[in-house]
């Protein structure tokens, strides 16, 4: 395992798991905001995504509101590159991308304002489970002519299915929940 990563990857193992209607859902600092989210996880997120990604070209960060908010401002401090946040209010500006998000767990709206064509971008999230968020966050990014340069997620989960989703996507962790525990896949 790599060793920057040994923060986040010692939080992960108490993570508790609790039923929403059937979907196995993992509540965890970098997912839920709780339990507590420690500085150093979060350095360690920040450092884990410079590793594995080249930000010099990068224009801005975005990041899906509310759980990658947290990841893309530790990045950006980290990057110097600004970030925006796909919000799930309307703001109503001339060029807002209105976006229909559904999860395994829900759905809602979500608006993007503040990606111009041409922005070389980085979308950051905290999980990737079913692709659902991403997909329709890369689509809106693809309606302004913005360059998607990569998709970051903190974990990815290898025990959803994923049925159309094809992009790439770099995670610093595999997860499953087995049992009722969060496993790391190594």
């Amino acid at each position: 395992m790599d060793p920057t990563l040994e923060p986040l990857a010692r939080s992960l193992r108490s993570a508790p798991v609790v039923d929403r209607d059937g979907y196995d859902y993992f509540v965890h600092g970098v997912t839920d905001g709780i339990p507590i989210v420690e500085p150093e996880v979060l350095k360690a997120v920040a450092a884990g995504f410079r590793e594995r990604i080249d930000f010099e070209s990068v224009d801005v960060l975005v990041a899906p509101e509310a759980m990658g908010i947290h990841h893309a401002t530790a990045l950006s401090t980290a990057t110097g590159v600004p970030f925006v946040v796909v919000r799930k209010r309307s703001y109503g500006f001339p060029d807002e991308v209105a976006i229909h998000q559904e999860t395994g767990y829900g759905e809602s709206e979500l608006f993007l304002n503040g990606v111009e064509a041409g922005d070389r971008v980085v979308l950051v999230d905290d999980v990737l489970s079913t692709g659902h968020t991403i997909e329709a966050v890369c689509a809106a990014l693809e309606d302004v002519d913005a360059e998607l340069v990569d998709i970051v997620v903190v974990l990815r989960r290898v025990d959803r299915d994923r049925e159309g989703f094809e992009r790439s996507v770099t995670a610093l962790f595999d997860v499953r929940v087995v049992d009722g525990r969060l496993e790391i896949v190594e």
